[in-house]
């Protein structure tokens, strides 16, 4: 990633927090201490006229470098 990208990236990322608060101290909360080898993270996603869509994941060994990198890029 250049560093145009990197910082278009971290601008838009500081106003998706200035926007959605409270989703971004839940995130950085969980991603404090909470996810580990075994760890299942699930989402739904709801839209407008009701429909949902949920998926979930177990965390497995090889995926924790990917998570272990995202956690120290919200330091």
């Amino acid at each position: 990633m250049n560093m145009g990208m990197m910082m278009k990236f971290m601008k838009e990322k500081n106003e998706f927090v200035q926007r959605h608060p409270k989703f971004a101290s839940f995130f950085n909360a969980v991603s404090q201490n909470m996810i580990e080898e075994g760890t299942v993270i699930e989402i739904t996603v709801t839209k407008t006229d009701g429909e949902t869509v949920t998926s979930n994941m177990r965390v497995m060994p090889e995926d924790m470098v990917l998570l272990q990198g995202l956690q120290n890029m919200q330091r």
